[in-house]
């Protein structure tokens, strides 16, 4: 509110410390005859000039309100003669000059002034700037609702002559709000579209096929159907209109509504065109009615409507989700006789469909016929492509497609190179991945952090540390700074590998370059740090940590204690015992790591109160704690104590391990009892250890405890169960076992036989065939292998050893594997 049009009852004194910006001039006397006014501002805004100094006169005496009467009165008499740009320039200069602020009307009516003088782009710009709220208005409604007060001020021009302004207005409106305020704009035209529905005005056919094609195309389907219905009240729709709404039901899979839309359609005589018919038979064919699109594709032809590239690529396409490529042939081929090329999108539909199904020779010929017919793969082709060779492990073949499209400028979506790259890290072909993703790089475009640790990880592992710490620095030097997670991957794959001086040197670097360290990659490069037996570097390097607020956690304190304990200093071990207990972050594998520090140096029975605390405190045990004490007992002789911790664990559900089994028996052969050493292989056999039982019957020999029979047995028929022929025979054939002390040996063998005939796959029974299977023939060839010397008594071995029902073995069942094999 202006200061000059406030009535003053009481005389009274005002302080002014600062000029009023606002106001330019003393308040002036009540403007004089309204009639003279009228006049003046009449005289002003039909001159084709814009003159300045009558302007500001007049603005110093009116208010909006007063503004607004006399410009309605003007703009609304049919002999007014108000030029549309001196107007406009009337209130840009009081707007800026004055920041006078006239009411929404006066706007609506300078807007309806300038469409009726053909002036669109002014018009455009001011409705816009009121939209917006960038010009000093009067509005009645907050911002929320100013669609609504705009389309309110508008509607009050609704005469005959100032109807078409008025919906030409309507239609800029709808322009706007869909294309310049998306976000909220889609609910305002439709608000602003209700409401001068709801008084009979709509706007025209085009800007409603435009309104509601933007709908469906912004997804908004909600607002379409409702935009639909509102449509049909007051107008007439065409084909376009019933069209864009098949579509909208279609998109979101509400296909029987698409129908019978299509029925109303038809039932007032509106012929569907080419687009209408493809709408419904894509929206059948995504909801996998393939029949009734084939029905509505009869159709079509019936009614003289010629299918489309489009009509093909749908019907394509739902052939090929469900795997019908004999079907899609067909189609592929009626397609050609009817003079269509496939285009990109079909070839797309038929690479991506064949390489899903592992048919990569198909969609490898696709894709050469794609290039002789001058369609231009885009990313969908490119990964469709890639993706079925590297899922069929085809990755040579995956690199040269990949290769030759980057060597060859063409524009390839990084999302699928990247897509690619993580396949070959998945498959460990790390070098490939370095190349593709250093190439990438230099496109500028930056791999996912996932990726990238995952790649530095693979490099790290295969013995390419140098290479891993290449890319980690080539990321930094492209603005593509690795994160934490990604540096703590290449520290620790470094520390892994190179002694800590190389590390201390790069980290150095690193952290010149922006690195900041955390506490993961302080326990790593501690972890380094006693692994090399430096543990007074790591010691320091917890000393830093605290200065930088980074506190130790449990794994900081495990890594020092047994960096201590290897070099013997248990007792310093112990002091951070302590201290970890103190700050309660000490857990089952500190006990662990103490519990060996302490078996190691020859103090078992300060292990055993540790783990006597433990089960005190009920923490959860686990076999590392159980095997430690155990290989201790079993060292120092003690198997009555060993053997009594590994039923402790087993009552405790903790199953026990090959390090279980491999101490027991060891402390069992060094005292000297070799038949319960031998029984424990056999249990580890029953529970399907067998690589780890190999091992020990290997060591067994070096300390020259001779496997006897009952041994090779065990180990045999474990061999024998897990199908591993070779390792059975060789257990029979190398060690020179003797045919006529071994009767186990003889049913051992047959035991072979046996589960070589189960796997051949072949009738155990027939006549005697020059062919037998590949298998049969090595079982029985093994056999004779086993006892070439020194079979004389073999039949009658095998004679008691056979079950009663069995025919005897007569001299002829030696003569050849062949009889042998019948035999059995």
């Amino acid at each position: 509110m202006e200061l000059r049009r406030l009535s003053i009852s009481k005389p009274c004194s005002f302080i002014i410390k600062r000029p009023l910006s606002c106001v330019p001039r003393p308040p002036p006397p009540p403007p004089p005859n309204n009639h003279r006014v009228l006049d003046r501002v009449s005289s002003i805004l039909s001159n084709s000039s814009f003159k300045y100094p009558q302007c500001r006169s007049l603005i110093s005496l009116l208010s909006p309100h007063d503004i607004d009467t006399m410009f309605y009165s003007l703009a609304t008499s049919p002999s007014s003669n108000l030029n549309p740009k001196t107007t406009l320039r009337f209130f840009h200069f009081a707007s800026r000059a004055f920041n006078f602020q006239f009411t929404l009307r006066s706007y609506c009516l300078l807007v309806r002034l300038l469409l009726l003088s053909n002036l669109n782009s002014p018009a455009r710009l001011l409705l816009i700037r009121l939209i917006d709220g960038n010009v000093p208005a009067l509005y009645a409604l907050p911002p929320t609702n100013r669609h609504v007060e705009i389309a309110m001020a508008m509607s009050e021009f609704s005469t005959a002559s100032e109807r078409a302004a008025v919906l030409q207005a309507l239609d800029i409106l709808v322009h706007l709000y869909c294309t310049q305020f998306k976000d909220s704009g889609f609910c305002s035209a439709i608000d602003v579209f209700e409401f001068f529905s709801n008084k009979a005005m709509f706007p025209s056919l085009k800007t409603c096929h435009f309104l509601l094609n933007s709908l469906v195309k912004a997804d908004q389907l909600d607002k379409s159907y409702r935009l639909f219905e509102l449509l049909s009240r007051g107008v007439s729709p065409d084909v376009y209109l019933f069209t864009t709404a098949i579509q909208a039901f279609c998109k979101e899979g509400k296909v029987d509504d698409a129908i019978g839309l299509f029925s109303r359609m038809e039932a007032l005589c509106i012929a569907p065109n080419v687009v209408t018919y493809n709408n419904v038979i894509h929206g059948l064919c995504k909801s996998r009615r393939l029949e009734e699109a084939f029905r509505f594709k009869d159709k079509m032809v019936e009614n003289n409507v010629n299918p489309s590239l489009t009509t093909y690529s749908a019907l394509l396409n739902g052939l090929i989700k469900l795997d019908k490529f004999e079907d899609a042939n067909c189609v592929l081929k009626e397609m050609y006789s009817k003079g269509f090329v496939p285009n990109q999108v079909i070839y797309n539909i038929l690479i991506d469909g064949y390489c899903k199904t592992g048919s990569l020779s198909v969609a490898l010929n696709l894709w050469d016929d794609m290039l002789s017919n001058g369609a231009t793969p885009n990313s969908v082709t490119i990964n469709s492509l890639l993706q079925g060779l590297c899922k069929s492990n085809h990755f040579e073949y995956a690199e040269q497609v990949l290769d030759k499209m980057l060597s060859s400028g063409s524009s390839v979506d990084h999302v699928v190179c990247f897509s690619v790259i993580h396949s070959l890290c998945k498959n460990s072909r790390f070098d490939s991945a370095l190349k593709f993703t250093i190439e990438m790089l230099s496109r500028n475009f930056r791999p996912s952090d996932n990726l990238i640790t995952t790649l530095i990880v693979g490099l790290c592992k295969d013995g390419k540390h140098s290479k891993a710490t290449r890319l980690w620095f080539r990321l930094w030097e492209k603005g593509f700074a690795a994160n934490t997670m990604t540096s703590n991957a290449l520290i620790h794959g470094v520390c892994e590998s190179c002694n800590m001086q190389e590390v201390a040197k790069l980290l150095k670097e690193t952290v010149e370059r922006g690195l900041v360290l955390d506490r993961i990659s302080c326990n790593t490069l501690i972890f380094g740090w006693c692994k090399e037996g430096k543990v007074e570097e790591a010691f320091k390097l917890r000393d830093w940590m605290g200065k930088k607020g980074i506190l130790p956690d449990t794994y900081t304190y495990n890594l020092l204690m047994h960096g201590l304990c290897r070099l013997g200093k248990v007792d310093d071990a112990v002091k951070l015992l302590e201290e970890c207990r103190k700050h309660g972050l000490a857990d089952v594998y500190t006990y662990g790591v103490m519990i060996d520090g302490y078996c190691k140096a020859n103090r078992t029975k300060e292990g055993e109160h540790l783990f006597i605390e433990l089960v005190t405190k009920k923490l959860q045990l686990n076999f590392i704690v159980y095997n430690t004490l155990i290989r201790a007992y079993c060292t120092n002789a003690n198997m009555i104590g060993a053997l009594g911790l590994c039923c402790d664990m087993t009552k405790k559900g903790i199953q026990p391990t090959c390090t279980t089994y491999s101490s027991l028996i060891h402390g069992m052969c060094n005292i000297g009892h070799v038949e319960d050493a031998k029984d424990l292989l056999d249990q580890m056999r029953m529970e399907g250890n067998m690589e780890e039982a190999t091992k020990l019957i290997c060591e067994m020999e070096r300390k020259r405890i001779v496997p006897n029979a009952v041994t090779y047995n065990a180990l045999t028929n474990g061999f024998c169960k897990d199908r591993k022929w070779a390792a059975s025979s060789y257990y029979m054939c190398k060690r020179g076992m003797m045919w006529t002390t071994l009767n186990g040996s003889i049913l051992t063998l047959l035991a072979i036989l046996h589960r070589y005939a189960q796997a051949s796959k072949r009738p155990r029974l027939g006549p005697p065939s020059p062919r037998l299977g590949s298998r049969l023939q090595q079982a029985a060839s093994l056999f004779f292998q086993a006892f070439v010397s020194g079979c004389g008594r073999l039949g009658a071995r095998l004679n008691a050893a056979l079950p009663a029902w069995a025919p005897p073995c007569s001299p002829r069942l030696l003569s050849s594997p062949a009889n042998f094999v019948f035999f059995l």
